[in-house]
């Protein structure tokens, strides 16, 4: 979605953002270092360190999705089993989400980085860049779990009710359900062009979201509760629907008959692993931003927030950092749950498994032959 940045506590001023006055600059820049060398005001420098640390996870989040989209298009392209074409397209769709709610968000954060930043008595403010940077947030955070939650449900209904599949699943209304998710996702984020919640810039002043931490009113409560609700509800579903399609495919695996064809099966167990894997990524990467956000707006709507705020701008700034993260940890969840790469796993640790089985067998008493039906046989 974002990288945020890295900032360290410095008596050096922050400039402001916007002034066409290059006399005003200096004095402002004169006025806040003298508060600053009073130890009246504290202060955030960003550091050179972070912007690396912002370039180098753009730069990882891009090379992953491409790589994704590559390994997706190819399979897409020489499969032709309806069902495992239709998996396809909803994980291409999330990979090519998760690589354009990677660069856009991320190259906003990395212009304000690099701006210095907002001034901190202009965190409550809103600008054009906050409101699209603050919208692409929600609604880049929103498809990938929308769409994760689409496919645990289409595979629960491919692994439970083949037949029933078959006649409702098509191409097409895959890509009318896609559609959906994004036009859902985008009404969400343009609640508060209606007035319905609001942007903010977020603490330290390179990022922006839901107003959450300070002067927060109804709407933008109820804003939180739909976006997290939203977004827990999705998780869950999903959590639901992968747990029904593993419990259906390991008794499919026991009553199977031995010699029995199952090349099917081994489609559908590629693709529950690797839903699997997206659902915990998830999980890891969302869960902490839409619970703090959840817990941050309830707070500080109802005054009892002031206390904590310290803390409670630190855990929002690390969650969002964490959720940065499920952008460059899906791809790889194609990358490496492919059935290819399980089969070579699966065939490193039989290989083990027996190679241990054979050194433990040159030990076991029966594997000897005693000497006495040696010389029997000798006779």
């Amino acid at each position: 979605m974002l990288a945020l940045s890295h900032y360290n506590s410095s008596s050096s001023p922050l400039l402001p953002r916007s002034s066409n006055d290059s006399g005003g600059k200096v004095e402002a820049r004169v006025a806040v270092g003298g508060l600053s060398q009073q130890g009246n005001l504290t202060l955030l420098q960003p550091t050179t360190s972070g912007v690396i640390v912002v370039i180098l996870s753009m730069t990882l989040g891009i090379i992953s999705n491409i790589v994704a989209l590559f390994i997706l298009a190819n399979a897409y392209s020489q499969l032709r089993r309806r069902n495992k074409a239709t998996f396809l397209l909803f994980a291409s769709s999330l990979v090519f989400t998760d690589f354009i709610g990677h660069v856009i968000p991320g190259a906003l954060v990395l212009r304000l980085y690099l701006s210095g930043g907002v001034h901190p008595d202009d965190f409550n403010s809103s600008d054009g860049m906050c409101q699209f940077l603050g919208g692409s947030m929600v609604f880049f955070g929103l498809c990938p779990l929308f769409m994760g939650c689409a496919m645990a449900a289409e595979r629960c209904l491919g692994v439970t009710k083949p037949l029933l599949h078959s006649s409702l699943v098509t191409k097409t209304r895959a890509k009318i359900c896609l559609s959906a998710i994004w036009l859902a996702a985008l009404c969400v984020a343009l609640l508060p062009c209606f007035q319905l919640g609001s942007y903010a810039y977020q603490d330290p002043g390179t990022w922006c979201f839901i107003k959450v931490l300070s002067d927060t009113q109804e709407m933008d409560m109820a804003f939180v509760v739909l976006f997290s609700g939203l977004g827990l509800a999705s998780l869950a579903v999903a959590l639901v629907c992968n747990t029904i399609s593993g419990l259906t495919l390991v008794l499919a695996r026991l009553r199977r008959k031995p010699g029995s064809h199952h090349s099917a099966k081994s489609h559908d167990i590629e693709m529950v692993v690797q839903l699997v894997g997206i659902m915990v990524t998830s999980c890891i990467c969302w869960s902490p931003l839409l619970i703090f956000s959840l817990m941050s707006v309830i707070r500080s709507y109802t005054g009892s927030i002031a206390e904590d705020l310290s803390s409670y701008k630190t855990l929002m700034v690390m969650a969002v950092r964490l959720a940065t993260w499920n952008q460059i940890l899906d791809p790889w969840v194609y990358i490496l749950l492919r059935r290819t790469v399980l089969r070579k796993i699966y065939l490193i640790a039989k290989c083990q498994a027996g190679m241990r089985g054979t050194i433990i067998g040159r030990w076991e008493p029966n594997s000897f032959p005693s000497s006495e039906k040696h010389q029997v046989n000798q006779v």
